[in-house]
């Protein structure tokens, strides 16, 4: 609804300041068919007429009961267009009910539940994380491609209440009405009212309805309508209300309601030995129901354990090893990115994995070391050092995937602790894979406190290697899981799963991504497939993964990475200090020892273009790595530092001799045959050549990082179909996956690279904002 100084459109409301009346009426049927296609700012003479386009709505609900539930329709080029259910979850529905300021979802709707909608199927398999601002910058499978029909169209249904200054399930009580959230007289509240505002929050039961400011006053209007629930209504809009409604004083921000609810758990794992262990539910809409086993990995147990306070995922366990779940899947192909705060903020698609915790954690250390502590009956509780022993250590270092135990301490190293003592003595055998599998001996008498809990080291085990290439930072991926090695299937593999395994192993950027068993064949479990890394992983087994349903991988296809053995140190990514990689050390290098070929080959395989500058001084600081004396031979034409021969030195180098070296710092993407340098056909520089990128689930957010690193602005469209002609020479990128935070195209997910699914007749195409 616009004001009487407000004209709506379909897109918001234009606001007019009317400084000067005369002559006002000639043109303005004109002006006006002009605005609303143009939203331009228009200057009549001698009448001025100031336009101010209102903030684009980009999203909008029909259908429903309010305008915070309803049918997703998304405006884009100019049209409202639906939303198709494929893969539509609580994730996308989140960001649609933020982007409408109308509180937290409380469904997410399918198959046209709200009606069959108008207009185009602008977007479909919709991946949000959650955190976009907007709809439009969530992933898609492109913009305008979906064979979806109107009985598929995504509905969401909003919770239109919130509580305010406190937690998820605390705080100030507000309601939304007309468009405007207020706050709730407590004469106006009861019980009854607070039991259903609980249940639509997801929260548990009511505990306390409290009258004080205890979480702050607001300055929000009041609403003073008298709320009449009967206590069994599902969300509050429901309840009837009295319109007659006259408190018996007036109502001031100090009788707003606050409210105190249970903050239930809203998952759970079930058949288990214990609360941390067993098939995972998830509660939604007041009831229990299954996760689906497809694409389930580490990165979604991950956060479940977190959630139930249960330490780190130890194993994820298929449907046939566990037992089977009762009433609805609510989660098919979950997809977290194993930051989320509950399971149900997680992605996922449209069944059989589930997970274990660790019994066992290590507090005030690192990930393998600490101190000691054992969950029981839901409690953490430190370890006596006298009920634990070697044979003990080598079981929890071997459950927290940390190799081996190097040291029993007994001394405070990790500090004391708050927690209960366990003075049960504990009787592994050593060979154990979990601590919960030994016996204990519950008649142990010894006295024990805080400062004879247990501190534990382990070794810190890698989790991945390179194996068969020339040296450890090039090979075939493996990884250790339930102590055996194992390949990665090459499908889908890319840059951004290779920049995690190179930081994984101190090996610096990855420099190219090959499959098809590239290093040779691996033998052994394939314990990923699809790998899904954001890049900011600190090991590759916390990358999400999805396995596609009748999906397999043979090992003709392991994945492989080469990792580049130099980084420029103390500047920019092609700028600094040079160290190479030798013998597992990243060493200085001494500037005579190195001359103007040798930096045009560093360039060349750090992406960085040609080189501009060959520094001796200490421009990027001096460092305290070792000296690499040796004569670098290289003939300038190689693609990596390690083809070039080398040469002992005689010449005693010193940390202030060494190399330091400023590249050009090549731009890795352009935009080709448009009107300008901000619009035409992508293409990306890899291995020394241009290549294009196909338009499978290219869209806005793939988009934005193009624009963002060409600083052409935001992306105004996204064209397929070689909108601007085809291009030339490989197609680097198939099915580009980005979040949209990526400092450029490179570092975006995709299908892998080099592996063409389509023709150059689907090369993408942006438009941006800018010149």
């Amino acid at each position: 609804m616009c004001g009487e100084e407000f004209i709506s459109t379909d897109r918001g409301c234009l606001y007019f300041c009317i400084i000067s009346a005369e002559k006002l009426v000639l043109g303005v049927e004109l002006i006006m068919m002009r605005i609303l296609e143009r939203f331009l700012t228009f200057v009549l003479l001698p009448a001025v007429v100031i336009i101010i386009r209102a903030d684009s709505v980009n999203v909008r609900l029909v259908g429903g009961h309010s305008r915070c539930a309803g049918t997703v329709e998304v405006f884009h080029r100019d049209q409202w267009g639906r939303v198709c259910d494929d893969d539509w979850d609580l994730a996308d529905a989140a960001v649609v009910c933020r982007e409408l300021d109308c509180g937290e979802p409380v469904d997410a709707l399918s198959k046209a539940h709200f009606g069959p909608g108008s207009g185009p199927v602008w977007m479909s398999h919709t991946t949000c994380v959650g955190l976009e601002s907007t709809l439009k910058n969530c992933r898609s499978v492109g913009w305008s491609k979906s064979n979806c029909d109107q009985t598929r169209n995504a509905g969401v249904i909003c919770s239109e209440v919130r509580l305010v200054g406190g937690s998820r399930c605390s705080g100030r009580l507000e309601i939304l009405h007309d468009q405007t959230w207020m706050s709730v007289c407590d004469a106006a509240f009861d019980q009854q009212d607070a039991e259903v505002v609980c249940r639509e929050l997801d929260c548990g039961a009511p505990v306390q309805v409290l009258g004080a400011a205890a979480f702050d006053k607001g300055d929000t209007q009041m609403w003073t309508q008298e709320i009449q629930c009967r206590g069994n209504e599902s969300q509050i809009h429901l309840c009837p209300v009295s319109y007659r409604f006259t408190p018996k004083y007036n109502c001031s921000h100090k009788n707003s309601v606050r409210l105190l609810c249970a903050d239930r758990k809203n998952v759970r794992l079930v058949g288990g030995h214990n609360p941390c262990s067993g098939t995972a539910e998830v509660l939604h809409m007041g009831q229990w129901g299954a996760v689906c086993d497809i694409g389930w990995d580490l990165a979604d147990a991950a956060v479940v354990c977190r959630e139930l306070e249960c330490g780190e995922p130890v194993d994820i366990l298929s449907g046939a090893q566990l037992a089977p779940g009762s009433g609805p899947v609510w989660i098919i192909n979950a997809m977290c990115t194993g930051s989320e705060s509950t399971l149900k903020k997680c992605g996922s698609a449209t069944c059989q994995y589930n997970g274990v915790c660790q019994d066992v954690r290590l507090v005030g250390g690192s990930r393998c070391s600490g101190r000691l502590e054992i969950l029981h009956n839901q409690t953490w509780m430190s370890v006596c050092d006298a009920a634990f022993d070697q044979q003990d250590a080598e079981v929890v270092c071997r459950e927290l995937d940390c190799g081996a135990p190097v040291q029993v301490q007994r001394a405070a190293a990790f500090g004391k602790g708050d927690t209960q003592m366990w003075t049960q003595e504990i009787q592994c055998r050593g060979n154990e894979s979990q601590i919960h599998f030994c016996r204990t001996s519950p008649s142990y008498e010894n006295n024990c406190s805080h400062y004879s809990s247990v501190k534990l080291v382990c070794a810190d085990s890698v989790n991945v290697r390179l194996v068969g290439g020339h040296s450890r930072c090039a090979g075939r991926v493996e990884v250790h899981h339930r102590g055996h090695w194992g390949t990665l299937c090459g499908d889908f593999w890319d840059l951004t799963d290779a920049a995690v395994v190179c930081r994984e192993l101190d090996c610096g950027q990855p420099v190219d991504v090959p499959g098809h068993a590239h290093f040779g064949q691996g033998t052994g479990p394939i314990w990923m497939k699809t790998a899904f890394c954001t890049g900011s992983e600190s090991t590759l087994k916390k990358c999400g993964s999805v396995e596609q349903y009748g999906y397999d991988c043979d090992h003709d296809t392991d994945a492989g990475v080469i990792c580049s053995g130099v980084r420029l140190v103390g500047g920019s990514r092609c700028s600094g200090r040079l160290e190479i990689l030798h013998n597992q050390t990243w060493m200085s290098v001494c500037e005579s020892a190195f001359d103007q070929q040798d930096a045009e080959v560093v360039c060349r395989e750090l992406d960085c273009g040609a080189p501009v500058q060959v520094l001796g001084a200490a421009a990027f600081g001096k460092g305290d790595t070792q000296m690499w004396t040796q004569e670098i031979q290289c003939r300038g034409n190689e693609s990596q530092i390690y083809f070039c021969p080398v040469l002992s030195m005689k010449h005693d180098c010193s940390s202030d001799d060494h190399q330091e070296l400023l590249c050009a710092d090549v731009t890795n993407v352009r935009l080709v045959d448009g009107r300008s340098r901000c619009a035409g056909r992508v293409e990306v520089h890899h291995r020394g050549q241009w290549g294009t990128v196909c338009d499978d689930d290219w869209d806005m957010t793939d988009a934005a990082v193009v624009c963002r690193e060409l600083d052409c602005g935001e992306p105004v469209d996204t064209l397929s179909g070689a909108h601007f002609g085809q291009g030339s020479g490989p197609i680097w990128m198939s099915a580009a996956l980005c979040t949209g935070t990526e400092s450029t195209l490179k570092n975006c997910g995709s299908v892998g690279w080099n592996k063409p699914f389509c023709t150059h007749d689907k090369d993408a195409g942006v438009i941006c904002s800018g010149e």
